[in-house]
């Protein structure tokens, strides 16, 4: 065995492997689902020996953590080009459901995970946090940029929640074929999503009504 993790070392630069790893381990995921997963399964994708993993994960839970983790990026940086190409904050709330559910649609097995290891942690994930640059902060400043009023704390909290859970229903929804009809008269999946979001009313209303 020592034989074997000298030649996996001396095959990659530090983090390199830690990085194949993570990706072989998405792609298991997608292919064959979280039961699939395992270290071995893992190592086996990357194209390393068995021991390999264990330079940089103790158990499978450590690496579906990882992943977890690279899941959440990806998230956040696809709400962070939704944002950025909205016309107007009220759009750009209701873009921001679009780019959420759509990520969940084309990363299902992913998408559970990362729910599913943050679930049982006393510790929200870093994008999930009420204070950085994060996902949720990305929704919260959205819907302040729109109108609502940052110094009301617990109302901002409420409707960056409700604005979240929004998106998550319909993500878990979506693939109902109830909703074909839907999706047919609104020209397609991705502006049904719009649609909805757009009848949710989650955009602030002005201040007197």
């Amino acid at each position: 065995m020592r034989e074997s993790q000298a030649a996996d070392a001396r095959r990659y630069h530090h983090g390199d492997l830690r990085r194949a790893l993570i990706d072989a381990a998405s792609r298991v995921l997608e292919a064959e689902g979280p039961s699939a997963l395992s270290l071995r399964a893992v190592a086996r994708e990357a194209g390393v020996s068995p021991a390999a993993p264990y330079h940089h994960f103790k158990d499978k839970g450590e690496l579906l953590e990882a992943v977890a983790h690279e899941g959440w990026d990806l998230l956040d940086a696809a709400l962070a080009k939704a944002k950025a190409e909205a016309s107007s904050p009220a759009q750009a709330i209701s873009e921001l459901g679009v780019a959420y559910v759509c990520f969940a649609r084309n990363n299902p097995a992913l998408y559970r995970v990362m729910y599913d290891t943050a679930r049982d942690r006393e510790d929200l994930p870093d994008q999930m946090k009420i204070e950085g640059d994060g996902a949720y902060c990305k929704v919260r400043d959205t819907l302040i940029e729109a109108g609502a009023d940052p110094k009301d704390t617990l109302d901002i909290e409420l409707a960056t929640t409700a604005a979240w859970c929004s998106g998550h229903g319909l993500a878990e929804m979506a693939g109902f074929k109830q909703f074909a009809h839907l999706k047919e008269a609104c020209g397609g999946e991705v502006e049904f999503f719009r649609a909805v979001f757009q009848h949710m009313g989650l955009a602030p209303r002005p201040p007197g009504d």
